[in-house]
């Protein structure tokens, strides 16, 4: 068990249910413009933190898996296949088609995602709290110490919740914020996480599926140094 892991949880880059919001699309990938945030990450995020990260965790959607390999790409390529992991229990909360993943036997077939992990995919990994907390659970567990987690705005704010409930941050595409976990719930089953750092990178606000309205203005920025 880690449970000072720093966790670099990071929103997917623009997907294609994003510009009209079309949630009809089948496991909606990256826009060209989402491949450019994705892209931009990995010369916006310090290369001395690309150099220790030593887990890359990923919602095994394809705009999450996307955005892990281009956006991470100098961890990818530093990391073995054991180390890059697709964790169903991250995927995004909706039963919408936009939400739903392929199957583990479409992405094995796909040569975008050899590279990835895919052995926690059951059959059926695609049928909020509770998967949410088993996400906090399994970071928990892991030994690194230095762990990226690619995912979906909704599911984020659910694995982000305090004792109150879910976050209500409005996730950017292509954001990276830094949590630790609670000193004071670590032990628990709930293993709450607490904000450390917010990096602001390459996207703009896009709603996730679940979200009515969009703020006007940004979120102020929690000011840190990785």
């Amino acid at each position: 068990m880690a449970p000072t892991s720093r966790l670099y949880l990071t929103r997917h880059a623009q997907a294609e249910h994003n510009v009209d919001l079309d949630y009809t699309i089948p496991d909606a990938p990256l826009t060209p413009l989402g491949r450019k945030q994705a892209s931009s990450l990995a010369h916006t995020i310090p290369s001395h933190l690309q150099t220790r990260v030593d887990l890359l965790v990923s919602s095994p959607l394809k705009r999450t898996l996307q955005t892990t390999l281009l956006g991470w790409n100098p961890v990818v390529q530093r990391l073995g296949k054991e180390n890059i992991i697709c964790l169903p229990e991250a995927q995004e909360c909706n039963d919408h088609p936009c939400d739903t993943g392929s199957s583990r036997q479409e992405l094995e077939a796909n040569p975008e995602f050899e590279c990835l992990n895919l052995e926690r995919l059951t059959e059926d990994w695609t049928i909020i709290a509770e998967r949410a907390m088993k996400v906090r659970q399994f970071l928990r567990e892991r030994e690194e110490e230095e762990i990226v987690v690619v995912a979906h705005g909704d599911i984020l704010r659910q694995i982000t919740a305090t004792v109150d409930g879910p976050g209500t941050y409005s996730w950017r595409n292509a954001e990276m914020r830094v949590y630790r976990f609670d000193s004071g719930s670590v032990e628990s089953e709930d293993c709450w996480l607490t904000l450390e750092e917010v990096v602001e990178v390459t996207g703009g606000f896009a709603p996730t599926s679940t979200e009515m309205d969009i703020p006007g203005e940004e979120k102020g920025k929690v000011n840190g140094k990785i």
